[in-house]
């Protein structure tokens, strides 16, 4: 015991007070710190505020629960390609056109050339994976900037589907694929369902609805919810624990200055670009089994909500920063938002309104957070 504390209690309790004072300003600073503060704030308000106003609509029914989820996974899964490519310094806005791209070179195989779907969805992912390379190759040998060469992309791609579509079919639509994936190894994985023997039981204990026949109204969780939760804990722990992800930050944050530490940053960038072209097919194969067809304009504007969520989610535009736990609850945000506009009548059109504010909100609280976390240092 020091001779402070056995003069008299005060200067002890002082002290302590003046330590714990200190322990909890860097604990707040490490809070304000995190780049998925607002999303997940945000994504409370939002549950919240529709548990007022549309408890009674059915939308936290099972079936509800279950259409909002679909959608916020369905964005949930490019915005975490999006997000590490953004934490990198780049951006690719071809992942939209992609989407419609890979649902069309799985269909037209499976369809018209009599491909197995699973060889389809493999020669998808090769030629989607293929362009994802070639984007990433032209930005980081030419040094032009990401933004205007996937732009181009995005204008190439969706005009090769649509060319391709017609000069190989004739349409623009092609339906019949859903049949063609019965049974299939590979489609099953993303067209398919988990959890069905779960939930007849829930439905025979009454706990969910059912229909007319006892068969429950939620028949179980789509493959991509399961993609969007698989993708998200895999990349968040990539992120956050290995040297690759380190070479993410590192590559966004000061490229010159980690080449000159030996971070591989060109060939970080272009697996990124790759990975973002694979996480446009997952979202593609996923909606063509789930639909049974493929359309040349699926995806459009589906770039831009991808960034949106990725920004919500705390990620800078200036790259360097963000988090892949923070976008995958600003996909939840949109997907929750626009069910909730559905369910409570509000005009769909206002949705779009929505992401705007949500996009300035998003941008203005991570420059003002970010000012205060690095002048308090």
């Amino acid at each position: 015991m020091s001779v402070k504390e056995t003069a008299s209690g005060t200067e002890k309790k002082s002290v302590g007070d003046n330590d714990e004072r200190v322990r909890k300003v860097s604990s707040v600073k490490r809070l304000l710190s995190r780049p998925e503060l607002g999303s997940v704030s945000g994504a409370i308000l939002v549950f919240v505020f529709f548990a007022l106003v549309a408890w009674d609509s059915g939308m936290f029914n099972a079936d509800g629960v279950l259409n909002w989820t679909t959608v916020s996974a369905q964005l949930g899964i490019i915005a975490v390609g999006a997000c590490l490519l953004m934490i990198a310094g780049e951006f690719d806005l071809s992942i939209g056109s992609m989407i419609g791209f890979a649902g069309m070179m799985i269909a037209i195989p499976a369809v018209y050339w009599a491909w197995p779907v699973w060889a389809a969805i493999l020669f998808a992912f090769a030629c989607a994976m293929a362009v994802g390379f070639l984007n990433g190759y032209i930005v980081v040998k030419t040094g032009l900037p990401s933004f205007i060469v996937s732009l181009a992309f995005l204008f190439i791609l969706r005009g090769l589907t649509i060319a391709l579509s017609i000069a190989l079919t004739n349409k623009t639509i092609i339906s019949g694929v859903g049949n063609l994936a019965e049974g299939d190894w590979l489609g099953a994985i993303f067209g398919g369902q988990i959890g069905t023997e779960f939930f007849i039981w829930l439905a025979k204990m009454g706990w969910i609805e059912t229909y007319s026949d006892g068969s429950p109204i939620v028949a179980g969780i789509p493959m991509v919810v399961v993609w969007w939760f698989l993708l998200t804990a895999a990349c968040s722990f990539v992120l956050l624990r290995t040297r690759f992800g380190n070479w993410i930050f590192a590559s966004g944050g000061d490229a010159n200055a980690a080449k000159n530490v030996g971070v591989p940053t060109d060939n970080v960038k272009i697996i990124l670009f790759m990975f973002t072209a694979f996480c446009a097919t997952v979202f593609a194969a996923c909606q063509v089994l789930e639909f049974g067809s493929a359309a040349a304009d699926r995806g459009l504007l589906k770039e831009f909500e991808a960034i949106i969520a990725a920004v919500i989610g705390g990620a800078l535009l200036t790259g360097g920063y963000g988090s892949v736990i923070g976008a995958f609850f600003g996909a939840l945000i949109f997907g929750v938002v626009q069910m909730g506009i559905f369910f409570t009548g509000v005009d769909s059109d206002w949705f779009r309104v929505f992401l705007g504010v949500m996009l300035l909100i998003a941008v203005l609280f991570n420059n003002f957070i970010r000012k205060k976390v690095t002048s308090a240092r």
